[in-house]
């Protein structure tokens, strides 16, 4: 069953995904040569609790960390520690809270220094592909358009889109119904309406989107070791499109217009 939201429980999911926005503005602004993505999970487990949150990925099935660290090849779930960043590498980090019993959850995807045109190109088609699936996200709507939305953005500009990983509901738990493909498949999926709450996370690939799991049991990695993107959203269903709870204006993702 999806749960939908009352305003009092949007403005407290909002709250949280504040907090999640305010800690990937400090964490992208600390991404450069030389510094390990340990330092980065340090500064953010620091903030969030300075914030009065608590980092919901760290013990979530096991994790280890507060945050998730992906770099070039890694899709999602890379896990932080000593490894240094490096110019031209694309860095992807998503933060999840938990703040008066809800959940945020949001991540962004950002260049070390400067790239090389393909990585930026599959910055921009993955940024392009959130916006898009936002702005699908409206009452009346099916899950299907959403979903459609990134696929077909991200397949015209050459890239592909991974399937063994979704978005999701996202509420009084991390992870709730419904799932939030980034590709169509052959149902509709359910009838999006106003305060349903969903995280759409396009992930992106160069090449195939085939992954596979390292031995820690989980990074994410792409099977043909070439570069993945991901953007991230914790989004609410309105009338004239999806509403973003983890938007700021110190740094904008999610948002194109073309």
């Amino acid at each position: 069953m999806i749960a939908i939201k009352s305003e009092h429980e949007i403005a407290i999911m909002r709250e949280a995904n504040q907090i999640v926005a305010e800690v990937l503005v400090t964490l992208a602004g600390m991404v450069a040569p030389g510094v390990s993505t340990g330092a980065l999970d340090e500064e953010a487990a620091r903030l969030i609790r300075a914030y009065g949150a608590k980092p919901s990925f760290l013990g979530y099935l096991g994790y280890p960390k507060n945050t998730c660290i992906s770099v070039d090849e890694q899709i999602i779930h890379g896990i932080p520690g000593k490894r240094k960043l490096m110019e031209g590498q694309i860095v992807s980090i998503d933060v999840g809270v938990k703040h008066h019993g809800y959940y945020g959850d949001a991540a962004v995807t950002v260049a070390c220094g400067k790239i090389d045109e393909t990585r930026q190109r599959l910055m921009d088609a993955t940024d392009l592909a959130l916006s898009r699936a936002i702005a699908a996200a409206k009452h009346g709507n099916y899950l299907s358009d959403v979903s459609r939305a990134v696929q077909t953005t991200c397949e015209a500009a050459g890239f592909s889109v991974v399937r063994s990983f979704v978005g999701h509901g996202i509420g009084t738990a991390m992870h709730e119904e419904p799932q939030v493909p980034n590709f169509v498949t052959r149902e509709k999926g359910p009838m999006l309406k106003t305060g349903m709450v969903i995280a759409i996370e396009p992930m992106v690939n160069v090449g195939t989107y085939d992954v596979r799991v390292l031995k820690d049991g989980w990074t994410a990695v792409t099977a043909d070791g070439k570069p993945s993107a991901h953007f991230e959203h914790s989004v609410v269903v309105r009338e004239a499109g999806g509403e973003i709870l983890s938007a700021t204006p110190k740094l904008v993702w999610g948002r194109r217009t073309n």
